[in-house]
Formats: structure tokens, C-alpha cells, sequence
């Protein structure tokens, strides 16, 4: 399904420690939810933080669940990656 040497795959995996079966697993799961539904957006915040082994503060899944829901997600990696470093 993918190739051994795909870059992004190889950087996920070294960054995260996420191996690619999950990832493709998760984004597969992703695909087929409700992202309408806050408790299924809670879910599937708490399988990416433990597949990432990154917790997630309540703050902080609040933050992204309500981005989510008001279709204020960022656009862009710099602001992405603000969002996720802010300590609010």
C-alpha cells in the first residue's frame, strides 16, 4: 500500500515514533467520521494523542474541538503548528 522509502511516512515515523500501518489505520478512521460530532472529534483527539503518545490537555482538546466545529482550522502549517504549541 506504500513504499518502504516514502519521505513522509519515514519522517512521521521518526518524529512521532507512529508507524505507517497506524497512520493510514487513523486517516482511514478520519475518513469515515462525523466531524460534526463532538464527542467523535474528543474520540478521535484521544486516539491521536495516544498513538502519538502526546497528551493532550482538556483545554487544549477544547481548543481543537471547537476549531473544528467552527470551521476555524488553520490553513496553513505555520498556523497549525501555533495552535498546537500555544500553552493556553
Amino acid at each position: 500500500m506504500f513504499k518502504k522509502n516514502n519521505s513522509f511516512f519515514d519522517q512521521v515515523q521518526q518524529s512521532a515514533k507512529v508507524r505507517p500501518d497506524e497512520l493510514l489505520k487513523l486517516a482511514n478512521s478520519v475518513s469515515q467520521s462525523n466531524l460534526k460530532d463532538e464527542a467523535t472529534l474528543r474520540e478521535l483527539i484521544g486516539r491521536v494523542s495516544a498513538l502519538a503518545n502526546k497528551p493532550v490537555t482538556k483545554e487544549k482538546e477544547d481548543q481543537i474541538v471547537h476549531a473544528i466545529l467552527s470551521n476555524n482550522m488553520p490553513t496553513d502549517l505555520s498556523s497549525l503548528t501555533k495552535m498546537f504549541n500555544n500553552k493556553k
